[in-house]
């Protein structure tokens, strides 16, 4: 006699372990939402009650009350594109770093400059458009350093240097 065999039912759909995997990736990516200002939240694409939700739960301190409130975010997540919110959250992280970048090349540039004419003489040479508004700034810049501390021509060199690179 011969052992009978189960037809294998046909898989529909992710398991219920892949199931609460993704749900458990989506309340992660909620979460992370927690330490981001307002105006960066309204600036994603997040529905009302989504914004609502992580407002809330930053408010909230006792344990449980923050895990169930994580636990809703999770399942607010469900009903939004992920995919669009984690392309939105590295644009913005890309985007943060950029700016980052363009800043600390500018302090950089403005302490060149300040400290020895050569390379004002070089960022000339790459931006020559900048002559007529930099030239001024720069000794008066280092007028305010003798002196005892930066001051309004010295942040002002700052400002048009960044303007420039960035």
């Amino acid at each position: 006699m011969r052992a009978r065999t189960r037809d294998p039912q046909p898989a529909e759909g992710p398991s219920k372990s892949q199931r609460k995997r993704e749900m458990l990736a989506l309340q992660a990516l909620g979460e992370s939402l927690l330490p981001l200002a307002d105006e960066r939240l309204d600036h994603l694409p997040l529905t009302p009650e989504l914004i609502d939700a992580v407002r809330t739960a930053r408010a909230i301190r006792a344990h449980e009350g923050r895990r169930r409130q994580l636990q809703y975010i999770g399942r607010l997540m469900r009903e939004i594109d992920a995919d669009a919110l984690r392309a939105a959250l590295s644009d913005e992280t890309r985007q943060h770093r950029m700016a980052t970048a363009v800043m600390h090349a500018a302090e950089r540039w403005r302490e060149r400059i300040l400290a020895d004419d050569r390379a004002l003489g070089d960022w000339f040479a790459q931006y020559p458009d900048t002559r007529e508004s930099l030239e001024p700034l720069v000794p008066r810049a280092r007028g305010e350093l003798a002196a005892g501390g930066p001051g309004y021509a010295f942040r002002e060199l700052f400002r048009k240097i960044r303007d420039r690179l960035g």
